[in-house]
Order: structure tokens, then sequence, then C-alpha cells
């Protein structure tokens, strides 16, 4: 008897829970059919939508609580840790820093954090036999040797395990030969040499300046002009801002620094070894000499007093004036030097060795209320050449905070939308490896469930304004988050971050909007966005465009970029680096607790029309070939008003979606999730296959840069000089073609669901 009475009460409480948890959906409007049943469990029921106008405020409420809860001296005090000991891929110190973060990761309240590792191709200088050049005499014998290290800045003299200067990947060797000076040995340069100066590179060694394009493409450009080897220095004219002392004095490049950095031409195959598939224990792997992207010539920076020691001495042709440096060298072409009565020559001594080693990326997951099977990535690298002051430990101390604070809301029973993953990268440095790995062995699921990628590399390059590089689905997005985030910068007190970057950086395409760049390469973003096809978006604080020429800021990748660096000379109060946490996270969070994405496809119809008018402007300047081989434009602007048109269609029916229909909205955010993956290409583009997507891709000419319809602009380039013109037209035509269908299909990927 006793057992039945038990079991009415227990029925009895069931039968109450199930009557409560329903009269609560019909307080709150939560339609169970419609909705997920994750939100019968929410901690926090309170934070549920009762009316749209209801959760557009309380959403607002929770980001500008996530906001504030991020703090400058939190930021500060995980830079501070993160730079006290050299952290480069592969070492025991860079495994120590992710196992750091991931306990605190943990501790912040995430739902989960895995270290995640690979094995792939590394490259590092020889302990034993270090590299260097040097000037020989006709006997073979060595009379001038440059630095063989950096001299540590105060404070860091007892490190013993700081990395020489060295470009990683260089093939090994002692090659010998005259010296050839080509300014910053971009595509055009040795055009210059060849075609204006009747100058052959086969044979030498070339020299030439940091800046412009990526350091591969240097490298690639001297070795299809046949050098045996290059010799890369940083000029003053490049990365010294006038008036301003050399490190520790100021920001400036001291003449004994020497900037570090992979050469490889991977254009996105991830690992050298084992393109297109992750770097795991059971994954074939090609032999080191047959490695995607790696150079057969030697290569090595040093620091512009030894460059200026070696120039001095150069004889030959001068160089024209846009050649010349900030050095007191006349910069002559060469080859070979001058006013010597016996033969000098330049030896590279470059000992650097591959080697497979295995790499460590921390994931953090926080799983999602409504849709956990939808994906925000927030990801930066954490890996760096010895320091890393800013790059990349700015962006990974803001990467830090963003995750401390959603796990403080979590904590307090907030959960978004979709699912969050933050990620700390490892093996940036040596050609984007943790996070193209990953991206690979997710390919499938991230094929079908991401959303957006944003990046946290380095939160600043200079401290004049924001930056933003992003696919044209975000701009109205960062434009909004903005104006809603106090600007940092001095005389702007009280003024939104948008108001500072609209004075100091106009849109010189568009009225009364800031400047927002193309997504080119160089950082973490690459295989989400050109491979995959996911939308993504980065931002940090910048230089002056028009009075700070160089590159990279100054010290980029030295021994120099160190804690007081940012502390002393970039961002002070930290409220910078603070601004552009603000911004990443404002934007994971809109994207990933929106009921309806916040992607404008309007915006990206306007930028398809921006971009072919430009390209067709090229193309016109060959007129008569145009006409000659029957080449038109006319299908790319019809799709594109096709698109236009569609785009207009699909953001009146999302106006007007049901909001408490939890299908329909689905339809329409894998509409909006898809547009990108829309415009991708699963043949990729002429010999670079693992960049497929066909409205961006990276300048084939410089990496670092974003070019629009890459097919057709690397069609047309330099077509005047092709040996079969008909052919090289028939190549534009078709690039033409696969935009015009690509841009149609992606219509009608938008059109209403039949």
């Amino acid at each position: 008897m006793a057992r039945k009475k038990g079991m009415k009460r227990t029925y009895f409480v069931v039968f109450m829970s199930l009557a409560v948890v329903f009269l609560l959906g019909l307080i709150l409007d939560v339609q169970i059919s419609k909705e997920a049943t994750f939100y019968l469990y929410f901690p926090k029921w309170w934070l549920l939508k009762s009316t749209t106008g209801n959760r557009i405020q309380q959403k607002t409420k929770i980001r500008d609580q996530l906001v504030t809860e991020m703090k400058a001296e939190n930021i500060k005090e995980f830079l501070r840790e993160f730079t006290k000991k050299p952290h480069l891929a592969g070492t025991e110190q860079n495994l120590q820093l992710a196992k750091l973060i991931q306990a605190q990761w943990k501790e912040f309240g995430l739902d989960s954090v895995e270290l995640v590792h690979y094995d792939v191709l590394l490259s590092y200088p020889n302990k034993t036999k270090p590299n260097y050049i040097s000037i020989i005499n006709e006997h073979g014998n060595e009379i001038f040797n440059t630095s063989l290290f950096e001299a540590p800045p105060k404070g860091y003299e007892a490190f013993t395990d700081i990395v020489p200067p060295y470009n990683a990947f260089s093939a090994q060797g002692e090659p010998e030969g005259d010296l050839v000076y080509a300014n910053y040995a971009r595509t055009e340069d040795f055009f210059h040499l060849e075609r204006n100066m009747n100058m052959s590179c086969k044979g030498k060694i070339v020299i030439a300046r940091y800046g412009k394009i990526f350091r591969g493409n240097k490298v690639k450009n001297a070795m299809l002009s046949g050098a045996k080897g290059i010799i890369l220095f940083s000029d003053p004219a490049d990365y010294s801002s006038p008036g301003v002392k050399p490190y520790p004095d100021g920001w400036n490049l001291p003449g004994g620094a020497a900037q570090r950095g992979n050469i490889l031409n991977l254009n996105g195959a991830g690992d050298p070894l084992t393109p297109g598939y992750p770097a795991k224990e059971f994954t074939y792997r090609y032999d080191a000499d047959e490695g995607v992207g790696l150079p057969n010539i030697t290569i090595h920076p040093i620091g512009y007093h030894d460059a200026e020691k070696i120039l001095k001495l150069m004889g030959g042709a001068p160089s024209p004036d846009s050649w010349k440096g900030n050095l007191n060298v006349p910069y002559n072409i060469g080859p070979g030097f001058v006013n010597s009565s016996f033969t000098q020559k330049i030896r590279m001594h470059v000992y650097s060795y591959n080697q497979v080693t295995r790499i460590y990326n921390v994931i953090g997951k926080l799983r999602g209320a409504v849709e956990p099977d939808r994906y925000i990535i927030l990801g930066g690298h954490r890996d760096s050449w010895v320091f890393g002051g800013i790059d990349p430990t700015t962006g990974a101390a803001a990467l830090h905070e963003i995750a401390r604070s959603f796990g403080k809301k979590l904590k307090e029973g907030y959960r978004p939308r979709r699912t969050i993953i933050f990620a700390s990268w490892d093996a940036e440095e040596f050609g984007l490896l943790g996070s193209t790995e990953w991206a690979e062995e997710n390919a499938k699921i991230l094929h079908e469930r991401g959303v957006a990628y944003i990046n946290s590399d380095s939160s600043i390059e200079g401290n004049y304004t924001i930056r933003v590089d992003c696919t044209p689905l975000m701009y109205r997005l960062v434009y909004n988050l903005t104006k809603e985030i106090s600007s940092p910068d001095e005389g702007f007190e009280g003024k939104s971050l948008y108001q500072s970057w609209y004075e100091k950086d106009p849109s010189n395409e568009k009225k009364d909007v800031p400047r927002i760049n193309k997504l080119g390469s160089g950082s973490d973003f690459e295989a989400y966005f050109l491979r995959l096809g996911i939308a993504s978006g980065r931002t940090r604080y910048t230089k002056n465009r028009k009075t700070e020429k160089y590159l990279n800021y100054p010290v980029y990748h030295t021994v120099y970029e160190t804690f007081e660096l940012v502390d002393q000379f970039y961002d002070p109060t930290f409220k910078k680096q603070l601004a552009v946490a603000q911004l990443r996270a404002s934007l994971v969070y809109e994207i990933a607790d929106s009921t309806v994405l916040p992607f404008n496809l309007q915006d990206y119809a306007e930028e398809l029309k921006n971009y072919a008018d430009r390209i067709y402007n090229l193309a016109k300047k060959h007129e008569q070939q145009l006409e000659k081989y029957r080449v038109s434009f006319d299908s790319l602007f019809s799709a594109i008003k096709n698109f236009t048109e569609t785009s207009d269609e699909f953001h009146r029916r999302a106006e007007q979606v049901d909001k408490n229909d939890a299908l329909a909205i689905r339809i329409i955010n894998d509409q909006l999730m898809f547009a990108e993956r829309a415009f991708t290409d699963p043949l990729g583009l002429p010999g670079r296959p693992f960049y497929r997507h066909v409205i961006f891709a990276p300048s084939s000419h410089n990496k670092y840069a974003g070019e629009s319809f890459p097919g057709i602009y690397d069609a047309l380039f330099d077509i005047e000089n092709k040996a079969d013109q008909r052919n090289a037209w028939r190549e534009v035509s078709r690039q033409i073609s696969v935009a015009t269908f690509t841009v149609q299909a992606a219509a009608e990927t938008l059109k209403e669901v039949a």
C-alpha cells in the first residue's frame, strides 16, 4: 500500500511539473513545437523572449554587459603573462602556454576545452652552425660577416632560447655569386631589371628590402628569375618613422634587428607535406623534397647596419629614384662590387633544417541553446617568433578576455542561441598551419555548420585608428556596432569608435562611411574564408596609411616585440586593445545570438558591381583585343543584376518572416549562412586549388593583399606580353564565364523555397 501511495505522489509531481512547464510556455510565448526544447531547461527563464521587442532589448542588454565586463587592466595582465618567455611553435614553452590557456578557459566556465594536436613540418636554425652572410675575396676567404643574432633588449639578456633571425623553410646551402639589388623583389621590380635594364639574375644572389608585399612572394619571384638565393633586409625608409628613436628609446627598428618569417608559397595548402588533409598520425606524407610551397634556394634576413655595409660596395648601374631607401649608400643595381682590385662575391651560409614537429591548438566550446549545430568561431594564434609582444599576443590577450567575459555570463545563466568556438591556434607563423589543419580535419562539419569566423590576431599594428577587413556580408553589422563602442582616441572623448574611424579613414569609394578592406591572407581566417567559404572578418588598430608607409610596424618579428613595447609606446592605457576586443566580442555575440543572422546581401550585391566595374575598366585598356577575340563582360554584369534583384527580394522576405516560426527562421538563416559558400568553386583558382572563393583571393603577387575576381585578374595580368595572345584572351573569357556562373548560382540560392 505504501508503495502505491509513493507512486501516486510521483505521478502527481511529474504531472504538476509538466503543467508548470506548459503554462510557462504559454506565458513566455515559447512554442515548444517550433523552438528547441533546450529552452525548457534554460537556467534563467527570464532571459527567454516574450516579444520581439523585449528580446531585442534583452539582447542589447546582454551585449552591453559582455562589453562592459571586459577590462583594459585584464588585457594588460594577460599580455604581460603570455609574453614572459619566448613561445615558438613546436617548443615546450609554447605547449606550456597552451596548457595555461586551456586551464584558464576551463576556469572561465566554457563547456569544454581540448588540446588538439597535429604533426606538421616546421623549420629551425641549426644550433651548432649559425646562419650568416659573408663577403669573400678571390681566395674564398671571408672578409666580412653579418651578425649572428640580435642584441637582446634590457631585462631579457638571461634568455638562452631566443631563436636567431632566420627565414623558415629556406633551403640549406652555401651558394656564392655576384649580388644584384632588386628593390622590393616585386614582380614589377624583376620586370624592370629584365625588360628595362636587360639585367639577368640567373645564377646570381639577390638582395632586396622587406616591405610592400609578403616575403614569400619575394622568394618566389627570385626563384623565377633564376637567382641562387635572396638576402632580405628592412630599410629605415620602410621600417622607421621620422623623429622616433630606435627601441628601447622609441618604437623604431634598431639597425641590428632582422625580421624573421616563413617564406612558403602554400596558396592555402596548410602543412607542406599533407596538403588538403589534416596532419594526423594516419595521414600520408609527401617526402620533404616534394612538399608544397618549399623553396629551392637559400634565404636569409639581415639588419640594415649589415645591409648598409654590403650595399655601399655595390657597383653597376644606378637604381631608379623610387628604389632608393634611407641608407647612406648609392643603391646601385650591380651585379657585383665596385672599385675593387680583386674579385669579391657574396657567400650565403644557411643551415636551417626542416622537421616534422607536434603542435597544439586549444579549442574551447560554448554550446548554443537553440541551434547548437551552428558554429561561430573566434580564433587567433598563440605562437610567436620570440616574445610576440604585438604579434600575436595582443590578439591572444584580447581573445582570452573575451572568453572570460562570455564565461562569466554563462555562469550567470546566459547561453547564446548558437555555439561559439574559441580557438588558440598554433604554428601560424610557419604558414597558418594550426588553423588550416583543424579546418581540414573538420571540413565536412564546418561546411554544414560554420556560420562565421572572426579573427583574433594582433589587436594593434599601429595606434592611429581602427581597421576592418571583412566579407561584405558584415559591412552593415560592423558599422552599427562601432557606433555603440566608445572611441579610445585622443580628441574623440565622448564619441563613438565609428566617428573617429570615419574622420581618420573615410572610404574613397562610398560616401559617408569609413573604409573597409578586402580580406587577403596572412592570418588564420584564410582556410575558413577562402577554402570553406565561411563568412569572415578581422579588425585591429592600425597606422596612419597616409604618413606611415611601412607594411608592418617597425620591430615586426624581431626580439624587440616585448610587453614593454606595447606598454610604453603603442597603447599605454590598453584602451585601444580594449576597443578591438569589444568589437570582436560584439561581432561574435550578434552573429551567435541574433534570431535572424545579421548578414546583409544587398551590400554584397553593391560590392560585386564595384568589383566588376573595376575589372572591366582594367580589361578596357586592351579594347582592340577585347573586340578582336570577342571577349565580353555582359554576362557577368547580367548575373550581378540578377543577384542584386534577388538579394533585394530576399531581404523583403526576411523582414516579414514570422519570428515564432522556427522552420521559417531556419530556412532564412541557412540561406544567409550558405551565401558565402555559394561563391566558392570546388575546383579552385587556376594553379591555386585551395583558394576556392571566386570573388576574393590573395593577390598572386602579394599574399597580404586581397584581390576581387582573382581568376579574371590573374588572366589579365601582363597579358600584353603573353606569347600566345589568342589563348591568353580565351582564358580571360573562361574566367569571366566561371565568375558569371558562380554569381548567378549564388543568386539562385537566395530565392524563396518552392
